[in-house]
């Protein structure tokens, strides 16, 4: 778990704050490591450490865009004080990962440099980091794969979902030797926002899913994913990965069909590992004969499927004059029912 960032002047409030925060943090108690962010700096590294974090994660931007405006430092500068400060990190017993910022527009040369001068010196882990979210799956797989070549330590993988490939980063990472990816609950970060853990969770499952489903516990998602959304006061998106309240949902009629005849057929996740349920939506135009059916068995309802496929038709033509809801096409089963049942004809169902 990745707490404040406690940093030197000459944002001195700003710093104070996290500081504080990050002391109050680590007396929780809590089973997690807490680790703190810090810039490639001695003076920051010192502040991280006498707040009792359980590891610091040090980082400064590699590209020749963020060494020109960023910091200022040329490459030999930033492995020198990398060594300085990873060195003086371990001799405090704590665990340090040394990251490069906007990895993806570094020159290859001289980020292997980098990470491979780290690595010898110890660093538990190394981070690359797609600052800007400008990496295709493509990019990150080649790099972490040639990385996983030259230094023997852990490889930890930050992804920002700028163009929107966080998560397909993330995912590829891992195939090609990443061991830690970062996320956050809903995503929620800078701009758009990195990894969700959710989603990357969802992608996960869809091809792993004995040893995801062995490792996490799925079905807390949603309660942690409630809490983080009251505290920062944000909705929840409908289509949210997993939690969303249409992310199970099934309309369109030969949809609901294959659904009820096999979920698979429509669904590479199980809603069920998540603690969630699926929904066959019926009250709409889309719906279809075999949905109703369905519907009216759940109602101890029981037709013939031409009397199902006359009651679809009475939904189907009051969706399309006006949106309604399942009340509306409870009753109309319930009415096309008692008028079949005594012989009638369905005539003014939609009115009974």
């Amino acid at each position: 778990m990745v707490a404040s960032f406690p940093r030197c002047p000459p944002r001195v409030s700003v710093g104070e704050q996290s500081r504080l925060d990050c002391e109050a943090i680590c007396k929780l108690g809590l089973k997690a490591k807490i680790l703190t962010h810090i810039r490639c700096h001695m003076d920051d590294a010192r502040i991280a450490v006498a707040t009792g974090v359980d590891g610091v994660d040090v980082m400064i931007g590699t590209s020749s865009l963020m060494r020109q405006h960023s910091h200022g430092k040329d490459i030999e500068y930033i492995k020198k004080t990398a060594i300085e400060v990873i060195n003086f990190v371990k001799s405090q017993g704590i665990e340090v990962r040394f990251s490069t910022e906007d990895s993806f527009r570094s020159d290859l040369v001289d980020l292997l440099s980098i990470y491979s001068a780290v690595d010898q010196v110890g660093v538990n882990r190394v981070g690359v980091a797609d600052t800007i979210g400008c990496a295709s799956p493509r990019q990150v797989y080649e790099l972490i794969r040639v990385l996983r070549g030259v230094v023997s330590c852990d490889i930890e993988t930050h992804f920002h979902d700028d163009a929107g490939c966080a998560i397909a980063n993330a995912y590829c990472a891992l195939e090609a030797g990443a061991t830690h990816i970062d996320t956050s609950v809903l995503g929620i970060g800078e701009r758009n926002g990195i990894t969700p853990l959710g989603g990357l969770m969802a992608r996960m499952v869809a091809t792993h899913p004995e040893y995801v489903k062995s490792k996490y516990r799925l079905n807390k998602i949603k309660d942690l994913e409630n809490l983080v959304a009251e505290a920062v006061q944000i909705n929840i998106p409908f289509n949210n990965y997993i939690t969303g309240f249409s992310a199970f949902t099934h309309k369109a009629g030969i949809h609901a069909r294959a659904i009820l005849n096999d979920p698979s057929t429509y669904e590479i996740i199980n809603p069920a590992d998540f603690g969630m349920t699926r929904y066959v939506h019926f009250a709409s135009r889309l719906t279809g004969w075999n949905v109703i059916r369905s519907r009216a068995q759940q109602l101890n309802i029981s037709m013939t499927d031409k009397q199902y496929k006359e009651c679809t038709a009475k939904i189907k033509a009051l969706a399309d004059i006006r949106p309604i809801a399942i009340d509306d096409a409870d009753s109309i089963i319930r009415a096309c029912y008692r008028n079949f049942q005594s012989g009638e004809e369905l005539g003014e169902v939609m009115n009974a």
